[in-house]
C-alpha cells in the first residue's frame, strides 16, 4: 500500500504464525495498534493511538509482504479511500 509504514513488536514478528501484535501508519496520519480478536474467530482489530502512546524504540519496520494475509486485507480495508 502506498506511504504506508508497519511495525511490529521485537518478539512476535519474527515467528510465523505467531498472534503479534502490529502497528500502522499511513504519511501524516495517525497510528494504530492491530491485535488478533481475543474471542478465537481470528479477526483482526484496531486501536487508534495517542501520540504518548507511539514509542518505536521499542518497535522495528516490518516488511508488508511478511504480514499475514489476513492483517494485509484488514489493513487495505481501513486505509481504502
Amino acid at each position: 500500500m502506498f506511504n504506508l509504514r508497519v511495525h511490529a513488536d521485537r518478539v512476535s514478528a519474527g515467528a510465523p504464525g505467531a498472534e503479534g501484535v502490529f502497528y500502522s501508519q499511513r504519511t501524516g496520519g495517525p497510528h494504530y495498534r492491530w491485535r488478533r480478536d481475543a474471542g478465537g474467530l481470528g479477526q483482526w482489530h484496531f486501536t487508534r493511538l495517542h501520540p504518548a502512546e507511539w514509542n518505536p524504540k521499542v518497535l522495528f519496520p516490518f516488511n508488508q509482504k511478511n504480514v499475514p494475509a489476513a492483517l494485509q486485507a484488514r489493513l487495505a480495508e481501513h486505509y481504502m479511500w
